[in-house]
């Protein structure tokens, strides 16, 4: 029987094996082990390998035979959801509060126990934020936070680590907005991880590891955006305009 491979301690942050290694049950599973430091953290993502475990758990490192994943050509716009973007009911930015977005996402869910965005994690990402490689999109009702998500970037693909939404249509309207953005930036692919309704319902699709892989492998080469990461002020109202 396989099994997922021990990243011994004080490991080179390039020590993992390769995602055909990953086993098939539970699906994905690659590695476990190893730290949380920037170094690695930003390895993992440029093999398409990501952490996700709990406090229990040691770390384990993840690389699905399917990958959710949204072509930001393909999202979709709900009417309802046009009709609360045309209102302008929330007001949504980019990384004006990073720390408090995780800590949102990390509460827990009706529909879960217990979180996998562990204290540890909120601090390795937070540092990854210092170093401009991961990124909150914030959706704010007057002045309170009411939705929002967080990623990581790597060349010209988003991948989306988690959102939470405090009123009704908050979080999409911020994930609305981002992949609006990034495709006026050029970016080519977000990863959405693993299958949920809510992220099929917004156009995301499973596409094969192997093809995720090479997706990968040419978009991070390309040059990221660089600048200050800040919606273009025209961004919704021609976005809407298009998709009508």
């Amino acid at each position: 029987m396989r099994r997922p491979y021990w990243i011994p301690k004080n490991a080179s942050p390039y020590d993992f094996p390769n995602v055909d290694n990953a086993l098939d049950t539970p699906d994905g599973l690659l590695a476990i082990g190893g730290d949380l430091s920037p170094s690695r953290l930003m390895v993992a993502y440029h093999r398409g390998i990501f952490p996700w475990y709990s406090d229990e758990q040691p770390i384990l490192w993840w690389s699905p035979s399917q990958r959710m994943v949204l072509f930001p050509n393909e999202l979709k716009t709900a009417r309802s959801l046009r009709k609360t973007l045309r209102k302008q009911l929330f007001t949504v930015t980019i990384d004006q509060a990073f720390h408090e977005v995780m800590q949102a996402c990390a509460e827990p869910r009706s529909h879960q126990q217990g979180t996998w965005i562990t204290t540890d994690m909120i601090e390795a990402y937070c540092q990854l934020h210092e170093y401009d490689f991961a990124h909150s999109i914030e959706a704010w009702y007057g002045n309170q936070l009411v939705g929002g998500l967080y990623g990581v970037t790597v060349g010209k693909l988003f991948f989306g680590e988690s959102m939470f939404s405090r009123m009704t249509d908050a979080s999409k309207v911020a994930f609305t907005q981002l992949v609006w953005q990034l495709q006026r930036w050029g970016y080519e692919l977000i990863d959405c991880q693993v299958y949920t309704n809510h992220l099929d319902s917004l156009g995301a699709r499973e596409i094969p590891r192997k093809q995720f892989c090479m997706l990968l492998d040419r978009l991070s080469e390309m040059p990221a955006y660089i600048g200050n990461w800040e919606f273009d002020d025209d961004l919704v109202t021609t976005m809407l305009a298009t998709k009508s």
